[in-house]
């Protein structure tokens, strides 16, 4: 009798033991890590940092045309070497330009988190610089526009904010209405060519490795 008693007292610590194993051999194994983003996969993320730059005010004109200006410059390289290697990338050349991808990443974030930012006031020529970013950002979002057309464009913007910026300092702060009729006329243009930019053929492209 004794020796049944203590068989059954060691059976609930054998099945404990069993079940402790058995959830260990299967549990998660763990998480592989996550495989480098592509080349494409940088640009668009950049592209989308840049936006979202645009967008906030963080990036005026300026800033915008010189980062873009940078990313028009990788994508030519890019194409050229893929169109010199049957539309592929060597490993020398995947590395050569993601250290270019990291020196314009780490600009955009200099630029989005220095002094500098883009103030379009609440009058109609501030509103209208607003919304012209605004459409401008959501083109770059979308891959609508290049890189280079974004830099032209910014440029554009640029000019114009110069000349109210010069306009203003000559008029104790104001523009008169002949000089806003001119900022005006430059904003359609502007516009017009945003409306042309987003809307024809050219797009940021799709993913390769």
């Amino acid at each position: 009798m004794k020796l049944i008693a203590i068989r059954w007292t060691a059976l609930p610590g054998a099945l404990l033991i069993a079940a402790g194993m058995a959830m260990g051999q299967s549990s998660t194994p763990p998480a592989q890590p996550k495989p480098d983003p592509t080349v494409h996969q940088r640009k668009e993320n950049q592209q989308d940092r840049i936006a979202n730059g645009v967008q906030s005010g963080q990036l005026t004109a300026g800033e915008t045309t010189s980062l873009e200006h940078r990313e028009a410059a990788i994508n030519g390289e890019t194409r050229a070497d893929r169109a010199a290697d049957g539309g592929k990338l060597t490993p020398a050349e995947r590395r050569q330009i993601n250290q270019q991808q990291n020196q314009v990443s780490h600009q955009i974030y200099q630029d989005k988190h220095n002094a500098n930012t883009a103030h379009y006031g609440n009058t109609e020529v501030g509103q209208r610089r607003g919304n012209q970013q605004a459409r401008i950002a959501q083109g770059v979002r979308s891959g609508q526009l290049t890189a280079g057309e974004t830099a032209h464009l910014e440029n554009r913007e640029r000019n114009t904010n110069q000349q109210i910026r010069a306009d203003r300092t000559a008029n104790g702060g104001r523009l008169t209405p002949g000089e806003r009729t001119q900022v005006n006329r430059e904003q359609n243009r502007t516009s017009r060519q945003i409306y042309r930019d987003k809307h024809n053929a050219r797009t940021q492209g799709k993913a390769k490795p």
